[in-house]
């Protein structure tokens, strides 16, 4: 007699469950999606002791027939699928006939379904897979599962339970996803008599946002829109100002269908490289589209995977299409959490005492010195050429903030805005509209961008100190040819730019932040994020030209590594001469760096190919952008100023236009941001000027 037999269907249905129904939140996942299916406008779950207890779930969708009722509870049986063609293009959530004979063999299962309005209904009771009862009842249309008593009748699955703490933070995620995915479906959610979800159903995904994770969230979010041939997608995703420490707040949904796809959620977060600090997330919702044809679902039992036939065009169109969302919005942070009215009920009457002159002499410039040489952490990118004749100014500029002996420092400059009001517009470098009675729209009406000097253009020059520096009159020392500048701080017309606020300066707080206005109110900068900013922009387009940058050392570095660090780097070395440093090998487990690009910070050069060397050891893989973005931002911080160093008036202002024609002028290349706003009115809230 043969050993093989065939396993009974009650055996059968409890291996499966073990499959489909991991925890209750499993449960809950695959009923609310029947009920989706069944075309519900409205679902209410509710829940006790962590869905272990109870799970509930009623909907007002199109029910299930009565003679259809117990074969619905069989395995395999589905009204979604009739032949294998249908494989290849699911558009249900639900298709495998496999969850409620599963929910069924090991809990107590009651369901109640009615096709009409008419009021009469059927009614199924199951326990342990075995029908208790199965006759007519009174019933609404729609469905209403419940399921008591989860694993009753298999001990050992009960056991690996984990608190009701835990299992209701599993069923509130399922809730908040299929809340997402489906905005245009109510939801309630009640756990041991306590609402804790409730959404208008309303087709309103900010809504629902707001709903689960604040108000102030779904206020920071911005809409999602795009188009391909074969994609199209919609959502919201976050400013850099709402972060969270971890991916649970990314929401990705294919068809309606909630997923966990790295290949959605690394283009996403590829799209906000630079934008936010170190091991933190957005916040976003992404509903993709796409013919079902383009997908695999029948990748698992729990359907959380799924497989694109397209998957290379589908991670470079989520991240144009996101990277294009927050490029189109500034975001600047607060410095209060002030509530802002447009119209307060009653603001203290102001007297001004400045005349037109002290006017006209703040929006004069002083003539202090910037000082600070290449590498040095000084002012390399914004002084000007080092020396006995730049170090008094410098000096002096350090005590006054920059302010020339004739200026008087806290004059309004507000009213150089008002006095211009009529004045024409003109576009400085980076696209940004000035008034036209200044330098920059004389330069403009000469055909040069602001800080260009004038002249014939040398071809091929490259900045004083290697990264742009400026002189006294806030002008390049030595400027590059024209288009590397263009390349290097004009945004691409294929990016779009956010417009950055007119800054004027006022001052310098601590050697660390510049203290800066206009009409809107008071903003601090860091200067060292600000000026890393401008650097790994400017870096990052050099070292897409590597093949002209490098110069030979003329004191070779050398760098020693472990064994099998050097076994490694030794079939890594051309990594290295696609971002423009040159090494070979010197004896031993040292390595010996012949040239690096002429515009790495002096004295830094070891460090920096140091570091690169340590991020590739780190990488499994490394393409070339990854390494040119590294390298810039290495490099950038290696070469910006510090905190704690004193500016003159002239060299931060010439910080200020450079940060606005960056093409990202927000953050710095480690996501910290660089600017911080105290609007006018939240200024005269704090001072009781405005009471409201």
């Amino acid at each position: 007699m043969g050993v093989i037999r065939l396993l009974d269907d009650h055996l059968a249905n409890q291996i499966a469950a073990g499959e489909v129904v991991e925890r209750p939140s499993s449960v809950l996942k695959e009923l609310i999606e029947n009920a989706v299916d069944a075309g519900a406008t409205t679902i209410d779950v509710t829940a006790e002791e962590g869905g272990l207890a109870l799970l509930r779930i009623v909907d007002n969708g199109s029910g299930i027939l009565p003679e259809d009722l117990p074969t619905a509870f069989e395995r395999h049986a589905t009204s979604k699928i009739a032949s294998g063609k249908d494989l290849f293009q699911i558009a249900t959530l639900g298709f495998r006939g496999e969850a409620l004979p599963s929910i069924a063999a090991v809990a107590k299962v009651r369901c109640l379904s009615a096709t009409d309005s008419s009021g009469l209904g059927r009614v199924l009771e199951i326990e342990g897979g075995v029908i208790k009862r199965h006759e007519d009842a009174a019933a609404p249309k729609g469905t209403d599962m419940t399921v008591r008593e989860l694993f009753y009748n298999t001990p050992a699955r009960l056991k690996y339970m984990k608190t009701v703490q835990t299992e209701l933070s599993h069923l509130s995620d399922v809730m908040y996803r299929q809340a997402l995915a489906r905005p245009d479906i109510a939801f309630t959610f009640t756990h041991n008599g306590s609402t804790l979800l409730r959404t208008p159903g309303n087709g309103d995904l900010r809504q629902v946002v707001a709903a689960i994770y604040g108000t102030a969230a779904a206020k920071a979010m911005v809409p999602l829109s795009a188009e391909h041939p074969d994609y199209a997608l919609g959502g919201l995703t976050a400013m850099p100002v709402e972060t969270r420490s971890n991916r649970n707040a990314i929401t990705v949904l294919v068809n309606g269908r909630y997923i966990r796809s790295a290949a959605i959620v690394q283009p996403l977060l590829q799209a906000y490289h630079t934008l936010l600090p170190v091991n933190r997330y957005p916040l976003a919702v992404l509903h993709l589209r796409m013919h079902p044809s383009l997908l695999d679902v029948n990748v698992h039992p729990s359907k959380m995977e799924v497989r694109f036939s397209k998957e290379h065009e589908l991670r470079a169109f989520v991240e144009e299409a996101v990277r294009k969302a927050l490029g189109e919005r500034a975001y600047i942070p607060s410095g209060t959490a002030v509530r802002q009215t447009k119209t307060p009920p009653w603001v203290q009457e102001q007297l001004r005492f400045r005349d037109a002159a002290a006017s006209d002499a703040n929006d004069a410039v002083g003539a202090g010195g910037t000082g600070g040489t290449r590498g040095t952490g000084g002012l390399g990118g914004l002084g000007g050429a080092a020396g006995p004749s730049a170090a008094a100014p410098a000096a002096a500029g350090a005590a006054s903030i920059g302010a020339s002996p004739g200026e008087r420092p806290g004059a309004d400059a507000g009213e150089a805005v008002r006095r211009n009001a009529d004045a024409p517009l003109v576009r400085e470098a980076g696209g940004r509209l000035a008034y036209g009675t200044g330098p920059a729209a004389r330069e403009a009406a000469a055909g040069r961008p602001y800080g260009w000097p004038a002249g014939p253009q040398p071809s091929g020059a490259v900045p004083a100190g290697g990264n742009g520096s400026f002189a006294a009159e806030g002008r390049p020392a030595s400027p590059p040819d024209r288009r590397v500048w263009e390349a290097a701080y004009a945004p691409p017309d294929s990016e779009p730019k956010a417009e950055f606020p007119e800054l004027h300066w006022i001052g310098q707080l601590h050697g660390t932040y510049i203290v800066a206005q206009n009409e809107n109110g008071l903003y601090l900068i860091d200067q060292h994020a600000a000026h890393e900013r401008i650097n790994y922009e400017y870096f990052f387009d050099k070292f897409g030209r590597p093949q002209d940058a490098s110069q030979e050392l003329l004191l070779p570095v050398t760098l020693s590594f472990a064994p099998d660090e050097f076994a490694l780097l030794r079939t890594r070395l051309h990594l290295f001469e696609q971002v423009g440093v040159y090494m070979e090998e010197f004896g031993g487990n040292t390595l010996i760096v012949r040239a690096v690009p002429h515009w790495f910070p002096e004295g830094d050069e070891g460090d920096i190919v140091r570091e690169m060397a340590e991020w590739i050891l780190k990488e499994r893989s490394v393409d070339l952008r990854k390494l040119r973005e590294k390298a810039s931002i290495l490099t950038s911080c290696k070469a910006s100023i510090k905190a704690n160093q004193s500016l003159t008036r002239e060299s931060g202002e010439a910080l200020l236009r450079r940060l606005a024609g960056c093409r990202q002028p927000f953050t710095c290349p480690h996501g910290r941001p660089i600017v911080v706003s105290f609007s006018t009115y939240e200024l005269e809230k704090m001072f009781k000027r405005v009471m409201s």
